[in-house]
């Protein structure tokens, strides 16, 4: 058994290992692909001016292959790797890796990606993945592969603005990596799984920061999609308080508040389109992080917007993970207006603005 320092140094230089090797990848790849992504009509969906090759997403998924092998090395004997949730997170990564890099070159129809991101849902429940809100199984059967679905479209959306997505999905990580900690499950797969792909992130970002020289594309966003909602169901939504006490307020407000930024733009965007009598599914101009651009912010500026929301939500999760130990209803006021705020400010946000001419 590792001691705590022991445990800092293994995370710390698997984080500095996938870093590199994430950067150094991208680098390969910018060098010699130049196409893979790029879209005659790329403008209709991309903020950016200019077509860029969208390729990031392979160096996450082979940071997370390779990191998920090393981990009997890492930590032998701590935790089998090969048991039904851990089999059905690779499976369905997988999946979800595969239908993007096929969207990315062939641009799938849109039936054939919801089939796709379904059947990613049904793979976690199937292996256990569930989440365990209800009494009535089939009823976290269906709140567990909605999850899986909007939340592989809400990071698909998101990724609309240089950093973007990147930024939001690496303090979701964070708010993951603050929770496994507090609860004592540093030395589990998960655990080790979200230091290298928020390392492969960060690499990421390098190319991905305005003006970004590439996108991570569907490949990517399909690949985080299905690992952020495995991240959510067991670090947030099937989370017991410090007291080892499942409380539902604390579960729903947590999974809320870390995924805030993509809930708050996919129903922005969503209420908006459907008020104008347009379809939520094709893409467009019309995000929060483009009408924060409208309001006057550059891009940099909207990534920083994103980048301070996420790390009031790290805090607020350290808090609620760490020091409050019986949920009571003032916390449950005190989270739901934060939310609430944020939400509703983006979202009038959209409702004020007006692309510029």
């Amino acid at each position: 058994m590792y001691s705590p320092t022991q445990l800092f140094l293994i995370h710390s230089g698997l984080f500095f290992t996938c870093l590199v090797f994430s950067l150094l990848i991208n680098s390969l790849f910018l060098r010699f692909a130049r196409t893979l992504g790029i879209r005659d009509n790329e403008e209709l969906i991309r903020w950016s001016a200019t077509s860029k090759p969208a390729f990031g997403g392979i160096a996450f998924a082979i940071v997370f292959l390779g990191v998920f092998a090393m981990y009997g090395t890492l930590f032998p004997k701590h935790q089998d790797p090969l048991q039904p949730r851990l089999l059905g997170l690779l499976a369905s990564t997988g999946l979800g890796f595969l239908m993007g890099l096929a969207d990315d070159a062939y641009n799938t129809r849109p039936y054939l990606k919801l089939s796709v991101q379904l059947a990613c849902g049904f793979i976690l429940v199937l292996s256990g993945s569930v989440i365990q809100l209800t009494a009535d199984p089939l009823m976290n059967t269906v709140l567990t592969v909605f999850w899986v679905v909007g939340l592989m479209n809400a990071i698909n959306m998101l990724d609309n603005m240089d950093g973007i997505t990147t930024i939001a999905s690496m303090f979701i990580l964070g708010c993951a990596l603050v929770s496994q900690a507090v609860m004592g499950h540093v030395a589990d797969l998960l655990t080790v799984l979200i230091t290298g792909v928020l390392a492969a992130l960060a690499g990421f970002l390098f190319f991905n920061w305005h003006p970004s020289r590439m996108f991570m594309g569907d490949t990517g966003s399909q690949f985080l999609g299905v690992f952020l909602a495995y991240v959510g169901i067991e670090c947030f939504w099937n989370v017991t308080s410090p007291l080892g006490v499942a409380e539902p307020e604390r579960r729903i407000l947590l999974a809320i508040l870390v995924f805030l930024l993509p809930i708050a733009d996919t129903t922005s965007v969503t209420i908006n389109r459907l008020l104008k009598g347009r379809s939520p599914f094709v893409g467009g101009r019309d995000h929060t992080t483009h009408h924060l651009s409208y309001a006057g912010l550059n891009d940099a500026q909207v990534a920083l917007t994103f980048a301070g929301l996420g790390t009031l939500s790290l805090v607020l999760t350290f808090a609620a993970t760490r020091f409050i130990n019986v949920w009571e209803n003032l916390h449950t006021v005190l989270y739901v207006s934060y939310a609430a705020s944020v939400g509703l400010t983006l979202f009038i946000v959209t409702r004020r603005t007006r692309p510029n001419p």
